[in-house]
This record gives structure tokens, sequence and C-alpha cells, in this order.
């Protein structure tokens, strides 16, 4: 066998045990008490608390020139799935101003990011901010008190357990 083949061979196996296990660990968030027993009421946040998701200055100033450029009003979802380099990845979409049931709404200056229970418990008191680089332009959660490291593309993160 060729020492390619056997480093491969290596790295799958240890990706793919992983990724098993951060999906556990994500389905028992799913069902902890810590995500289903909090209020609704509790769901909009301000900035000031310390175990909500902030938005910096220019995330902001980003989703108003996004939420001017579209017919409908616009909102920022972030969310949290297995996967990336580190394990967990995050997720950034734009998305119509609704939301579901177990979504939790920080609204910073008229703009709102939005974040389901769940990927909550992995997101308490991060730190969202819009990013120029040379290479790409994005949202990214720049501080995460949840993550222990993370990969250079900032996009994926180990949680602390």
């Amino acid at each position: 066998m060729a020492p390619g083949t056997l480093i491969l061979r290596r790295l799958t196996t240890h990706f793919a045990n992983r990724i098993r296990q951060n999906q556990r660990l994500l389905s028992s968030h799913l069902y902890s008490s810590s995500a289903l027993e909090e209020a609704p009421s509790s769901s909009s946040s301000s900035s000031t608390n310390l175990d909500g998701v902030h938005m910096t200055d220019t995330c902001i100033q980003k989703m108003k020139q996004l939420k001017a450029s579209e017919a409908q009003e616009k909102m920022l979802r972030l969310s949290v799935e297995t996967g990336g380099c580190s394990g967990f990845q995050y997720v950034f979409d734009l998305v119509d101003d609704k939301t579901n049931p177990d979504d939790r709404v920080f609204e910073k200056e008229g703009v709102k990011l939005v974040v389901d229970n769940i990927s909550y418990d992995f997101l308490k008191g991060a730190t969202v901010d819009y990013v120029e680089e040379l290479i790409r332009s994005a949202f990214q959660v720049t501080e995460n008190p949840s993550a222990v490291q993370g990969c250079s593309c900032k996009s994926s993160f180990m949680v602390k357990l």
C-alpha cells in the first residue's frame, strides 16, 4: 500500500469520527434543558446583554446597505452546523423578515440578527462583524467564548466542552 493511501485512509477515519462526535453533541443540545427551558419572551435581547450575540458597527452598516438595496425587509440569520475544518461551522444567510418560534432575535439600530435556539447555545456572547479582505468580504464571528479554537478561514470552530 502506498504511503499516500495510508495517510488518506487515516485522515478519512479521523474526520468521519470527528463529524459523528459533533453530530452527537449537536443532537444532545437539541434535547438539553438549557435550549428548551427559556421563555419565548426572552427571545429578543439587546446588545448590552452578556449572553447575547453582538454586532459590530461595521456589521450594522453593511446590513443597512443590504436592506436599502432590497425591496423586502431582510434579516441576518446565523446558525451553527457540523462540518468545516474544526468540527462546527458558522452559516450566515440573508433571510426575509420571518422567524420561527425557537428563534432569538437580537436587534441593534434597526438591524436584526436571528439565531435559532440550538445554535444560540454555541454562540452566547459571540460578536458578529463584516470583514473586507483581499480574497473575500463576508460576515464573520470574530469572537466566540464557546469556541476553543478555529481554522484560519474563521468559518469553523471547535467547541469548549
